[in-house]
């Protein structure tokens, strides 16, 4: 049985707050660090005062929802944290403190799809429940804001103690910021590198994001100045690299795994994710056309040691969704979202892996 954050959640609904009457949920009283390892499970449930004469019995209560509507197999027991407000918090250092995993999407060239994977991506992992933002990183050809159906979107920008901040745009559960958003979408950006990275980070560290489990940057394709502006500026979690089965763009991919994981860049490869993997029309769904060739991805994975994270089938519905501004995704129970959950899965899976197995990936300090 695999457990997420939204299993949980759904669970703990059932839970009632004996001082109020209110469900433990919408009281605010379970904190945003549900950490799941296979079968155990752990957070903390934070109460107004120390001492709460109901602390006991709400966490006996919270473990028994969870075992009763989530399974019996959960290891639940005497892992809830009991917590007040007047814990102090420590002071965040990180650039994006309250964001647990940053991963970046790359593909060595143009063309393969990764704004579709980002994309669904991130509206996948919030159908699991947790808490996406997905950054637009490709300022030349920024398309983000088309597959959401928000090009005309002009984000907030508000003024809190002297500095402002940017509001992101928040559809189908993602909270999303786009380059696209604030500038002409019929000419073209003829930027220099560092107007590009400055831009860049300025969404990076001006945007409102909140408190994320996962914060997705959809990168340009190839391996240049932005790539390295977002590693030297924040420490990635990891990278997922998107390829077709094509030889030129297996050929391009392998530089781009190349790159990432370079003495001088260091940074984890979540996986591969073979885009385009085969043509299946409508009509026909059980039928496997290898337009591009087969299983180039997953060889290329074998070749670099480095998970297959999932096939992605050229289909129809994928192109016809992201041009409406819905990505697939975004429909729940179809064939085309249910392969994107998986993706999903995937990552949340090899995230926690990099996470239990390997340190904190810190800002890159490139040599002059």
């Amino acid at each position: 049985m695999t457990i997420y954050p939204k299993l949980i959640l759904d669970a703990l609904v059932h839970v009632r707050y004996p001082g109020t009457g209110k469900d433990i949920i919408s009281s605010g009283m379970v904190q945003d660090n549900i950490r799941i390892e296979g079968n155990k499970v752990s957070f903390s449930l934070i109460f107004e005062k120390p001492n709460d004469p109901f602390a006991k019995s709400v966490a006996k209560a919270a473990e028994q929802a969870i075992l009763t509507y989530v399974g019996e197999d959960v290891e639940i027991k005497g892992n809830i944290q009991i917590i007040t407000k007047e814990v102090p918090k420590s002071k965040p250092t990180s650039i994006l403190p309250n964001v647990k995993n940053i991963i970046a999407v790359s593909s060595g060239k143009g063309g393969v799809g990764k704004s579709t994977i980002s994309s669904n991506l991130a509206i996948a992992l919030a159908s699991l429940g947790y808490k996406v933002g997905l950054l637009d990183a490709d300022i030349h050809g920024p398309s983000i804001p088309k597959m959401f159906g928000v090009e005309s979107a002009h984000p907030e920008v508000k003024e809190t103690e002297g500095r402002h901040t940017i509001i992101p745009i928040e559809k189908y559960g993602v909270k999303i910021l786009s380059i696209g958003f604030f500038v002409d979408p019929e000419q073209a950006l003829v930027w220099r590198g560092a107007v590009s990275s400055n831009a860049l980070k300025q969404m990076i560290t001006d945007g409102e994001w909140g408190e994320l489990d996962y914060f997705v940057m959809d990168l340009p394709p190839g391996t240049g100045d932005i790539h390295l502006t977002l590693v030297q500026t924040m420490g990635i979690s990891g990278a997922i690299v998107v390829t077709t089965p094509q030889e030129v763009a297996l050929a391009d991919a392998r530089k781009g795994v190349n790159m990432f994981t370079g003495e001088k860049v260091n940074v984890p490869v979540l996986g591969i994710v073979e885009n385009m993997a085969w043509f299946t029309p409508a009509e026909l769904p059980e039928n496997k056309y290898y337009i591009f060739g087969k299983e180039g991805g997953k060889r290329l994975a074998e070749e670099l040691n480095v998970p297959l994270l999932g096939q992605i089938p050229l289909v129809q519905s994928i192109r016809e969704c992201g041009d409406a501004g819905r990505p697939i995704a975004a429909d729940e129970n179809t064939i085309m979202s249910l392969a994107f959950k998986n993706l999903a899965e995937k990552v949340v899976e090899r995230v926690e892996f990099r996470n239990n197995n390997f340190e904190a990936t810190k800002k890159v300090e490139m040599q002059k």
